[in-house]
């Protein structure tokens, strides 16, 4: 192929249905997040069990990074987004069903499996149906759809679970996959029309071995992997399991009033994921000021909540805490912004899925390590809630390790390429 392709309104209608799958994957994600004090009393289990669903979840997600890579590029968009869709609808049945505490981790790892393969499916979605200078516009829209995912679990799902109670509340959430398991199958098309993608070439182990190896030599990848790690797993934490029980528990507030605070942090989400999009876009400089700036930003308020004298934070500092959380979402797109350059088209795909892993493995660490200092400690959130600095400490010295040769790999690829556009050879 040597044009890319157009776009349009078909590409639109096309992309729109990928995006509307990944807004339902983030449902089916996060709706544990209203449900953690109901799971624990629905399956008899305290604060270690209960982050196990959590952790069970994130940790077949990044497993299946990089395996999914690889099968969007052998099977296509379509059909792997057809497999995620049927494995998180029955995740979210099983779970819904479920009354014993084994079916409902079996459930959350079979959720965990097809959400997998929503969000690197839809970034190459994009790629095939839009143009190359569209990517950024592709990541923000995959991103903002599924904040609204994460919208509608904390305002919708926390209000059904208490009036419909929890087997209806969760059966009505598994009946949004199979609406978009018809719209997936209908009208959704891996590319346009006369522009079909070159034959990947697969040569098994060796060719998958390559790929990984050559995607995590690259500074970028790596550095993009850390900013991931560092930036996404506060607030991940925070909306994904932790957060409503740390606001009712330890910060007295009503269900309701918790729920709000969870609100608040998927609205902040939206609006910094907007806010960042427009300023990497403008000044491509900003994305490491941007962020650092979150990582010191979020560790500072959490020093401020944990730190405070009184047994209850004042509601305006809780709620400045919950704004500071929704920028960390849009600060880890800044790892893929990383990991682009350092990488040809041919091999973005393997390092999205490394990149991807970098916060979900920081997730899933502190939800184990937030639910063992609960158990250990009776339920002392100040000390459970500190193991965040722990983590960030360790990916911060990671970025600063990392980010000098990045930079100058990066500065001196975009000066060749720069070369390469203006010296073109003439015609015979």
């Amino acid at each position: 192929m040597t044009t890319e392709p157009p776009g349009g309104r078909q590409a639109v209608a096309v992309w729109s249905i990928g995006t509307l799958v990944y807004m339902v994957a983030v449902v089916h994600r996060t709706s544990l997040g209203v449900a953690g004090i109901d799971a624990a009393a629905r399956f008899h289990i305290g604060a270690s069990a209960l982050s196990t669903f959590s952790i069970l979840q994130v940790l077949v997600y990044a497993g299946m990074q990089i395996p999914v890579g690889l099968m969007v590029d052998r099977l296509g968009t379509k059909r792997v987004l057809t497999i995620g869709i049927v494995l998180f609808t029955l995740g979210q049945l099983g779970f819904a069903l479920s009354h014993s505490y084994g079916m409902a981790l079996a459930s959350r790892a079979v959720l965990g499996c097809g959400d997998a393969m929503t969000f690197v499916s839809v970034l190459r979605l994009g790629s095939r149906w839009f143009p190359a200078r569209r990517g950024p516009m592709i990541a923000q829209g995959a991103a903002l759809f599924g904040v609204a995912g994460n919208l509608m679990s904390t305002v919708l799902l926390a209000r059904l679970l208490h009036s419909a109670g929890w087997a209806p509340t969760f059966v009505g959430t598994a009946l949004g996959g199979a609406l978009v398991l018809v719209l997936v199958l209908l009208f959704m098309k891996d590319h346009p029309e006369g522009f079909e993608p070159a034959p990947a070439e697969h040569h098994g182990r060796a060719y998958v071995k390559r790929q990984i190896a050559a995607s995590w030599r690259e500074p970028g990848t790596r550095l993009g992997m850390w900013v991931h790690f560092t930036t996404q797993f506060s607030g991940m934490v925070f909306l994904l399991l932790w957060g409503l029980p740390y606001l009712v528990e330890a910060q007295g507030m009503s269900r309701e009033a918790a729920g709000t605070m969870l609100t608040l942090v998927v609205i902040a989400n939206m609006v910094f994921g907007m806010l960042f999009g427009q300023v990497i876009g403008r000044h491509h400089g900003a994305r490491m000021p941007l962020a650092l700036g979150v990582i010191a930003a979020t560790a500072a308020m959490w020093a401020v909540v944990l730190a405070w004298p009184s047994p209850h934070a004042p509601l305006w500092l809780l709620a400045l805490l919950c704004v500071v959380l929704g920028s960390c979402g849009p600060a880890s797109m800044i790892g893929f912004d990383f990991a682009r350059p350092a990488n040809p088209p041919e091999r973005f795909g393997t390092a999205t899925g490394i990149v991807n892993i970098g916060g979900f493995t920081a997730s899933m660490a502190a939800l184990l390590a937030i639910g063992v200092l609960l158990d250990a400690t009776g339920d002392n959130y100040r000390i459970a809630w500190s193991s965040v600095f722990v983590l960030q400490a360790i990916g911060v010295s990671q970025i600063l390790r990392l980010r000098g040769r990045a930079a100058r790999l990066e500065r001196q690829r975009v000066a060749v390429s720069r070369v390469e556009s203006v010296h073109v050879p003439a015609k015979a």
